[in-house]
């Protein structure tokens, strides 16, 4: 089955804390490449334990695809990750891009996402998020 739009757009937006290594097995070759600003790692089952690692510290994590650009063996996808923080009520989110490359069988062996960690993570944190925040607006300032 040739990797399509539907899915992988399925495969991420159904993602939940009971998937299985062996679900991630039906986009992802075993010695996929995975890089996002926190990781960086190889093999399937590496990159398993990231996206269950989501599921224990964050409330009802989830990614929505809003566009989705494929040309030969690369595809681009642009998502919105929607969670909570554990122990919060307000929901947060932010947009990404993740880029897919796929072998001859159709199965992921590299997936790099981008995102800003710092405006998306750090800039929420109390006391490094003032911090982030007052540099950010003095280099606006030029």
């Amino acid at each position: 089955m040739k990797m399509t739009q539907e899915k992988i757009s399925h495969f991420f937006e159904t993602l939940h804390k009971e998937t299985t290594v062996e679900s991630f097995k039906t986009i992802y070759d075993e010695k996929v490449s995975f890089k996002d600003p926190f990781n960086q790692v190889e093999e399937i089952q590496s990159v398993y334990k990231i996206f269950a690692h989501m599921y224990e510290n964050l409330e009802n994590p989830r990614f929505v695809i809003t566009e989705y650009i494929g040309k030969e063996n690369v595809a681009y996808v642009k998502w919105d990750f929607i969670f909570t923080f554990k122990g919060e009520k307000n929901e947060n989110s932010f947009e990404g891009v993740s880029r897919l490359v796929m072998n001859d069988e159709d199965k992921v062996i590299s997936h790099t996402d981008y995102w800003d960690a710092a405006e998306h993570i750090y800039e929420r944190m109390p006391l490094i998020g003032s911090l982030l925040r007052f540099i950010k607006r003095k280099i606006a300032k030029g």
